[in-house]
C-alpha cells in the first residue's frame, strides 16, 4: 500500500475518533451544554466520513488512477469508519471515571 493509502487509514482513525474524545462541536466550535448529545456525535460521524471519503478521493485522483465505485464500496468504507470508532466509543461512554 501506498503512503497516501496509509494516509487516509491515519486520517479515518483519527477522524472517527474525534467526536467522542473532546466536547466541542467538531473539535472547534464550544457549545453551550456541558456534555455532547449521542446525536451530534453521530452527526460529527457522518460529516467526518464524508470529509474523509473527499480527501481520498482527491488524493487518488491526484495520484492519477481515480476508480468508480458502487454502493458495496461505500457501505464497507462506512462499516470500517465505525468500527475505527469504538476506542472513542468506549473511552467516553464504557469507562468508568472516578
Amino acid at each position: 500500500m501506498s503512503a497516501a493509502g496509509w494516509f487516509i487509514v491515519l486520517l479515518a482513525l483519527i477522524g472517527a475518533n474525534l467526536p467522542f474524545l473532546n466536547q466541542r462541536l467538531l473539535a472547534v466550535v464550544p457549545l453551550k451544554t456541558p456534555k455532547k448529545n449521542a446525536w451530534i456525535r453521530i452527526a460529527e460521524l457522518i460529516l467526518l466520513y464524508f470529509v474523509v471519503g473527499v480527501l481520498g478521493f482527491w488524493l487518488e485522483a491526484r495520484a492519477g488512477n481515480r476508480f468508480e465505485q458502487g454502493w458495496q464500496f461505500y457501505a464497507i468504507t462506512f462499516s470500517l469508519f465505525v468500527v475505527f470508532a469504538f476506542p472513542g466509543f468506549t473511552f467516553q461512554y464504557l469507562v468508568k471515571r472516578r
